[in-house]
């Protein structure tokens, strides 16, 4: 019988974190960020408080890893902490919605930026097939995105190491590219007078939203502030998502005890870095602040650029419309890059699960290359099915709050575990324990707190779909024999 092999090690480790986090979010989600703060104080501040929860995370969960290194990470760390239904309904609700959704949104992307190049055959409103007056339908975008996803599974199914390579050409081409663009981007874009405007009165918040059609501005202050803040992690949290899929493949990493706590710590620290050095270029090539209706980059500003595509309205003002094209060739890559590492990690949950007895059981068998095949074509069906439906966008927006939830019982569990197995091996223990583990803990539950008091719409259905698949666990269970 087949067994994983171990193939991963810290510079593939590295990668595979920073490459699976960097998706399409740094490049779109600070528009979206803008309009909600409308500050570049707070606007930074959305971003830095993102990237201290990444890894802060990262760092509370080298304890976990060091002490579960297995296959299915955060699925074991909550089944072990709080007991199987748990751990389940995180499974269920990663192969649902939150792994299969974000490789359909990131696929999606992928192909979107794809259209920039071939505008003439690549689009969403190339129709091939579609049911009727839905938004399920197959069209020359979404046809592309599929393939995407299809050829990375493929690879995969060859073994990990084949994964691994291609995470490493993708996620070192893009760390690198993300670099260029930045220091071209404070060389040959930086305008004095955008520099004067956007850092002036940085804490100066205000809200921009559309109502009845118009754009109105409001002034925000005070818990306001705190609101709007907790509601932009929506974006700049998803943007920074996907870290831990490292530990999902914990028997695939050499020295896992040190190298996946290792990996987690550095990958973290190197996307939250080049995460803020972007937003510090996007504030010195272009103005916070824009008009809907402006007629070029520089009057639409940061606020409305062009279907929120920041990356390229500021390639644009650096080197012109070609240089636009250069960006959509590495949010090409990035997007190509970022899939690869969920689909490689993704199946391992999946695989652990039917192990368990959870989940269908063919999930559970190793191919002669080592790798849970069956999990990676079924999870390739499911994400390519979501790309169909056209509402991935959807189901992400109703699960952000859950996977922010999620993050917060798991890291609870290490005070938990410490009760319940005070005697287990621990190489590697959560720093500033049991301050920073709590102080975690408790901001994630007031982000959770705040999506449900602002965006009910969104939470509510999300904690929908999670309570789904208590029924579910009681219907495997009882095909157990």
């Amino acid at each position: 019988m087949a067994n994983f092999k171990k193939e991963i090690k810290l510079y593939d480790a590295v990668m595979l974190v920073s490459g699976s986090m960097i998706g399409s979010g740094i490049f779109i989600v600070s528009a979206d960020v803008a309009r909600q703060v409308g500050s570049t104080g707070w606007l930074l501040a959305s971003w830095l408080l993102a990237g201290v929860l990444t890894m802060l995370g990262a760092l509370c969960y080298g304890e976990l890893t060091a002490m579960f290194p297995q296959a299915g990470g955060q699925y074991v760390f909550l089944q072990k902490a709080y007991g199987k239904l748990t751990g389940f309904l995180y499974g269920w609700s990663f192969f649902a919605v939150i792994q299969t959704g974000t490789i359909a949104a990131v696929a999606v992307a992928f192909a979107k930026y794809s259209g920039v190049l071939f505008p003439e055959v690549i689009s969403d409103k190339h129709e091939i097939f579609a049911l009727g007056d839905t938004s399920f339908k197959l069209t020359s975008q979404r046809l592309l995105a599929i393939l995407s996803i299809v050829v990375l599974t493929y690879a995969n199914t060859r073994g990990v190491k084949e994964g691994k390579i291609i995470q490493n050409i993708f996620s070192t081409t893009k760390l690198g590219a993300i670099a260029m663009l930045i220091i071209l981007g404070f060389i040959l874009g930086a305008n004095g007078d955008v520099i004067a405007q956007n850092f002036s009165n940085i804490f100066d918040a205000s809200s921009t939203a559309k109502v009845n059609g118009e754009w109105i501005v409001t002034g925000i202050t005070g818990f306001g502030i705190i609101l709007a803040i907790g509601v932009t992690q929506v974006g700049t949290l998803f943007s920074s998502d996907a870290w831990n899929g490292l530990t999902f493949a914990g028997d695939e990493v050499v020295n896992a005890e040190k190298t996946i706590p290792r990996g987690l710590m550095i990958g973290t620290f190197l996307v939250t870095a080049l995460y803020l050095l972007m937003n510090f270029a996007y504030l010195c090539i272009l103005p916070l602040k824009g008009d809907p209706n402006g007629a070029d980059v520089m009057s639409r500003g940061i606020q409305f650029a062009s279907e929120d595509r920041v990356a390229a309205a500021a390639a644009q003002v650096i080197g012109g419309q070609g240089f636009s094209v250069i960006v959509a060739i590495l949010i090409m890559i990035s997007t190509f890059g970022c899939n690869n590492g969920l689909i490689l990690s993704g199946s391992r949950v999946y695989y652990t699960m039917a192990k368990d007895g959870l989940f269908f059981k063919n999930f559970g068998k190793l191919s002669e290359a080592g790798v849970p095949q069956n999990a990676l074509w079924w999870q390739c069906a499911w994400a390519s099915f979501l790309c169909l439906t056209g509402k991935y966008g959807d189901l992400l927006d109703y699960l952000m709050g859950v996977v922010i939830l999620f993050y917060a019982f798991t890291i609870y569990g290490i005070f938990i575990l410490r009760k319940k197995m005070p005697d287990a091996e621990r190489p590697i223990k959560a720093p500033g324990y049991p301050i920073l583990p709590m102080l975690y803990v408790i901001v994630a539950s007031i982000i959770v707190l705040i999506l449900v008091k602002e965006k009910p719409q969104f939470t509510y259905p999300g904690l929908g779909i999670v309570a789904i698949g208590i029924p579910v666990y009681y219907w495997f269970n009882s095909k157990k024999e």
